[in-house]
């Protein structure tokens, strides 16, 4: 049973991405959440990014989110954020959970690995 599995969490991956906005952030979150690609998504305060991007010292404001998925849906959940995003080159990180709870980590993979 999937709730009875260690709660190692190395099967669970934290997806990051800043956005141009909420409503990009929103519109996003919500499409891989109800696509199963991502059990939750984080939409956090704006935040500043300072960076060089086309030659030029640039501060924009962004929307950071934080999502939560399986491993073996990380990567289809990155190039379906890539293909929604609205920058040419989004900032899309995999990060590894080294534990979690046991009961969320069935939470994250009943949500993700669910089949209809």
């Amino acid at each position: 049973m999937i709730g009875d599995l260690p709660g190692d969490g190395s099967d669970i991956r934290l997806v990051y991405c800043p956005f141009a906005d909420e409503e990009e952030a929103r519109t996003i979150a919500r499409t891989v959440v109800r696509e199963q690609l991502a059990a939750c998504a984080n939409i956090m305060a704006p935040a500043l990014a300072i960076c060089h991007w086309q030659g030029e010292l640039t501060e924009t404001a962004e929307v950071p989110v934080l999502f939560k998925t399986a491993l073996p849906q990380s990567k289809a959940l990155v190039a379906r954020i890539v293909h929604l995003h609205s920058y040419d080159e989004p900032a899309v990180l995999v990060l590894p959970v080294d534990y979690c709870p046991p009961s969320f980590r069935a939470w994250v993979l009943g949500q993700t690995l669910a089949i209809d």
